[in-house]
């Protein structure tokens, strides 16, 4: 196995297509094909499949190309470094549910390291998503959570992938609404109380099972219900519609405003918020800068 072929099967990763990979690499296509059958050959894997209509990548291609990405990386950061003399740019990438500490953490990541060049991704993602994006090395820590009902599925699944949860925090259910919100008042509020307004949830795609959700307590039934994708269209509507969501009760006011607050929601439930890792793979110098904060930002909680 060569950094070359590593780079050929990337390629052919990346265009979908072995006949566009072989143009932008400058070699014929059946040096190409025969370069990553030699690599398949020698795993004793199949990285793609293969049919009339082109080819897909397989499970194992998945999970190979995760590592070989790395593997590519770390050898130009390297040749930037040491034959450049350069410290070239630096890739780094964190999947989460939507959590404002995530986004704190970032930050912080990013004022330290305070570089002239970066290619840095924060991925604000679907359950399932996360958990595949450190399966495959897309991203290097992923954070959610688990709590009662969920628990015993989603360890499994961490298990299964060779990931390991690491708790940050526990916490009780709390509910987001508008300060204007008629139950704002509230001290703590009642799962009845909810019951006349409009619920928003995270929609998880494929895997839109109550075991993947992101709000606890999803099993609820409830009258009105409103799916969303993103962190912004979710506080607005909640404004605009005097709903609520179900949540770990932590928001910053700074990127989140002041419209919206957070108060205790009456439920035997609880609720745990960790952060994945790929097993026996030690993190980055940038990833642990960025969990000494992440873990900075949730010590209190």
């Amino acid at each position: 196995m060569t950094l070359q072929q590593l780079k050929y099967v990337i390629s052919v990763a990346g265009k979908g297509s072995i006949s566009e990979a072989a143009k932008s690499l400058f070699i014929s296509q059946p040096s190409l094909t025969n370069a990553v059958k030699d690599l398949e050959e020698e795993l004793n894997i199949r990285i793609f499949n293969r049919n009339n209509k082109g080819i897909s990548i397989s499970a194992d291609g998945e999970e190979f190309l995760g590592y070989a990405r790395q593997v590519i990386e770390q050898a130009e950061l390297l040749e930037q470094k040491y034959l450049r003399g350069t410290p070239g740019k630096l890739h780094f990438s964190v999947s989460s549910q939507h959590y404002s500490f995530v986004v704190d953490a970032y930050v912080d990541l990013i004022k330290e390291f305070n570089a002239d060049e970066y290619d840095f991704t924060l991925k604000e993602t679907r359950t399932f998503e996360i958990i595949d994006d450190v399966r495959l090395m897309r991203s290097e820590i992923g954070v959610l959570y688990i709590c009662n009902f969920n628990e015993k599925i989603i360890r499994k699944f961490i298990k299964e992938n060779d990931l390991i949860f690491h708790e940050l925090f526990s916490t009780t259910p709390h509910v987001f609404i508008s300060k204007t919100n008629p139950l704002a008042s509230k001290e703590v509020i009642e799962l009845e109380d909810l019951a006349e307004y409009p619920y928003f949830s995270y929609e998880q795609g494929s895997y839109n099972s109550f075991y993947f959700s992101e709000e606890a307590l999803s099993t609820m039934e409830r009258k009105k219900n409103i799916r969303v994708c993103d962190r912004a269209t979710l506080f607005n509507l909640l404004i605009g519609l005097n709903g609520y969501t179900i949540c770990t009760g932590v928001i910053n006011e700074e990127l989140n405003g002041a419209n919206v607050i957070s108060r205790p929601l009456n439920a035997e439930e609880k609720i745990t918020i960790g952060y994945l890792t790929r097993k026996n793979i030690n993190l980055s110098h940038l990833g642990e800068i960025y969990l000494k904060y992440l873990i900075y930002h949730t010590k209190n909680l």
